[in-house]
C-alpha cells in the first residue's frame, strides 16, 4: 500500500474512531500510474482503460490507500437497465451521460484485515463521486450501474451498499466501437440512485441545472427507430427530386434519412448530424444504402460538406411532404401529447415538429426559413399550416411556446378537435391580463394566480 498527503481536494469522511477515518479521494495526475498499476497487478481483469469521462477514486483510511474505484461510461444498450428507468431509444441517445459505470472496484491488504470495508468504501464512494463527477466534468450524474461476474462473485457488498440487483447481461462483450463477441458469461447488473428522483431526471422533458451539461450524449449508433423503419424512411426520401448530378456517390434516400433521423434525436446543427452519420454502425450504414469502399468490407459516410450542399440546393417542399407522410404512415394514430418545437440548422434551414412526448419522436413536420419575423416561410405562419396538415386530433394536447399563442393557431387545434396548452408572455397585456383575472378565482387545479405565467 501506498501512503498519500492529503490535499484540499477531500472527500467524504465515514463516522469513526480518530484511528478509523475513512475518506474518498479523486486520485490526482501525478498518482494515475501507480492507481493504474495496482489494478493490473492484483484485479482479476487488470486495469481499466480510460474512454469518455474517467474518474478514479482512492479509499483511505488512516491516510493510507485500501480501496480503489475506477467510474467510466455507461454501457450504451441495456434492456434491463433501460425498462428500469423508462428509456425510449432517443431518451437513452441523449441522456446516456447522466448514467456511470463502476469499471474497476478493488481492495487492498489482506482479506479480513477490516471487516465490512467493502461496503464501507461503496457506501462512501457513490456518497461523494457526484459532486466529485461535477467538479471534474461540469455536469452530475444520477444513476450507477455495475455488474458482477455470477460465477465468480455474490455482488454480496454491493447489496449491502444499497446496490439493487436489476438483471442481467446478454453474455456479450464489447470488442470494437461497432462490434460484440459472445462470451457466454452472463454477469448481473446493479443499479444505485444517486439522487432519489433519479428515474424522473431521467425521463424529464427538461434537464435540471445540474445534469444540463451531460443531457446530449453521442450515443454510438442509437436510432430513433427500428432498423426496419430506417430502411422504410431511406426508400422513402428516394422519392424526393435530387437537385445534385447523377454521378454522386451517396443516394439522396440516404443522406435525407441520416437528417431526418438526426433530427428525430435532437441534433439541431450540421455539425451534430454529421456526427450522428459517423457513429452509424455497419449494418445501419447498410440498411439505408450507403455505399461500400471498393476492396473492403468498410461502408462511407457523407463529409459535412455532402449535407451542406444538398439542404442548399434541395426542394424543401417535398422533402417535408415525403417525411411527414412517413412519418403519418408509421405512427399509427397520433400519440396523446404532442409538443410543437421548432430548429434552424446554421440560418440554412428550419424544421418545425409536432413531436411525441413521450418518446421525443417527431409525427409531422414542415420547412422553415427563419425563426421569427414575417413571411410564410417563418415558424409562426407555418406553425399554423403544420397543425392543419396533421389532421384529426381528436383527445389530443398540444403543446407550444409563447411564439404560436395566435389566434389561427389555437383556431386550427380546436377546430381539429384537440385541447392547447401554449405559454402566454407579457408581450400580449391584453391577454395576459384577461388570463391573470380569470386565474385568479384559484380554481383545484391552479390555486396560485401566477402559475402557469411568464410575466
Amino acid at each position: 500500500m501506498k501512503s498519500i498527503n492529503h490535499t484540499s481536494h477531500r472527500g467524504v469522511r465515514t463516522k469513526g474512531d480518530h484511528r478509523n477515518q475513512l475518506e474518498i479521494q479523486v486520485v490526482e495526475p501525478c498518482d494515475q500510474a501507480h492507481f493504474d498499476a495496482l489494478l493490473k497487478d492484483k484485479h482479476y481483469i487488470g486495469e481499466a482503460k480510460p474512454t469518455g469521462d474517467f474518474l478514479r477514486q482512492v479509499a483511505l483510511l488512516d491516510g493510507k490507500w485500501v480501496g480503489l474505484l475506477a467510474w467510466g461510461p455507461a454501457s450504451y444498450r441495456l434492456r434491463d437497465r433501460d425498462d428500469w428507468i423508462g428509456w425510449n431509444p432517443t431518451l437513452r441517445a441523449e441522456r446516456l451521460k447522466l448514467v456511470v459505470q463502476n469499471r474497476r472496484f478493488l481492495l487492498l491488504g489482506q482479506k479480513g484485515e477490516h471487516p465490512n470495508l467493502a461496503s464501507r468504501v461503496l457506501g462512501a464512494a457513490v456518497r461523494e463521486l457526484p459532486s466529485q463527477w461535477e467538479r471534474t466534468f461540469g455536469y452530475r450524474p444520477v444513476l450507477a450501474e455495475t455488474f458482477t461476474d455470477i460465477e465468480s462473485f455474490h455482488g454480496t457488498c454491493y447489496k449491502a451498499a444499497g446496490w439493487i440487483a436489476a438483471g442481467m447481461s446478454k453474455g456479450y462483450g464489447r470488442h470494437r466501437a461497432d462490434f460484440y463477441i459472445r462470451h457466454d458469461r452472463p454477469k448481473k447488473l446493479w443499479l444505485k440512485v444517486l439522487q432519489s428522483d433519479a428515474c424522473k431526471v431521467l425521463c424529464a422533458a427538461d434537464l435540471p441545472e445540474p445534469q444540463q451539461g451531460g443531457g446530449s450524449s453521442n450515443a454510438h449508433g442509437v436510432l430513433p427507430v427500428s432498423a426496419v423503419q430506417s430502411r422504410s424512411l431511406m426508400e422513402a426520401l428516394q422519392q424526393v427530386p435530387d437537385p445534385r448530378s447523377k454521378n454522386s456517390s451517396f443516394r439522396i434516400g440516404s443522406i435525407l434519412a441520416i437528417i431526418a433521423m438526426a433530427l428525430m434525436s435532437g441534433c439541431r446543427d450540421l455539425s451534430a448530424i454529421h456526427r450522428f452519420g459517423q457513429r452509424l454502425k455497419p449494418k445501419q450504414r447498410a440498411l439505408i444504402g450507403l455505399p461500400r469502399k471498393r476492396g473492403t468490407r468498410f461502408y462511407k459516410v457523407p463529409c459535412y460538406s455532402v449535407y451542406y450542399r444538398l439542404l442548399a440546393a434541395l426542394d424543401t417542399d417535398a422533402f417535408a411532404k415525403v417525411l411527414s407522410g412517413w412519418l403519418s404512415e408509421h405512427s399509427g394514430s397520433l400519440p396523446g401529447c404532442l409538443a410543437m418545437d421548432g430548429k434552424m440548422i446554421r440560418e440554412t434551414i428550419g424544421v418545425l415538429s409536432l413531436v411525441d412526448h413521450e418518446t421525443g419522436v417527431p409525427v409531422s413536420m414542415a420547412l422553415m426559413s427563419q425563426k421569427t419575423g414575417e413571411g410564410d416561410l417563418c415558424e409562426m405562419k407555418v406553425g399554423e399550416r403544420l397543425v392543419e396538415q396533421s389532421g384529426r386530433l381528436d383527445g389530443k394536447l398540444v403543446t407550444a411556446d409563447a411564439l404560436h399563442m395566435q389566434r389561427e393557431t389555437v383556431g386550427k387545434i380546436v377546430e381539429g378537435g384537440g385541447d392547447y396548452l401554449v405559454q402566454i408572455k407579457g408581450n400580449q397585456p391584453s391577454l395576459h391580463g384577461y388570463v391573470q383575472k380569470a386565474a385568479a378565482k384559484a380554481t383545484p387545479f391552479l390555486t396560485n394566480p401566477n402559475v402557469g405565467m411568464d410575466a
